[in-house]
């Protein structure tokens, strides 16, 4: 049996967001995107490098895919590379296959 690890940003009141721009997911009317960018500092840094740096899948929920496929396949940013040669995986059918379309584009 494969192990799950699971890899977030939470704040302390439950809202999960990855650290992307203020504009990367507006639904709802959240206004605080990109939120975790200012805590960035070389720990978390070395704790995210050590995490991606072992080969891994991703578990995508729709939302998230379609972040990642609008962004990481057309991206030359550091761990583009590593991003899009993951497998990933989608609830939905069709979003499994199109994220073999990304990886293969």
């Amino acid at each position: 049996m494969r192990k799950l690890k699971v890899s977030t940003f939470v704040t302390l009141d439950g809202v999960m967001q990855a650290p992307g721009g203020p504009d990367e997911d507006r639904s709802g009317g959240f206004a605080n995107g990109g939120w975790s960018v200012g805590y960035w500092d070389d720990r978390m840094g070395q704790v995210m490098a050590d995490f991606m740096g072992r080969p891994f899948e991703l578990l995508l929920g729709r939302k998230t895919y379609e972040i990642f496929a609008a962004h990481w396949p057309h991206s030359t940013e550091p761990g583009a590379g590593t991003l899009n040669g993951a497998r990933k995986h989608g609830r939905r059918a069709e979003v499994r296959v199109r994220a073999e379309e990304a990886i293969r584009t």
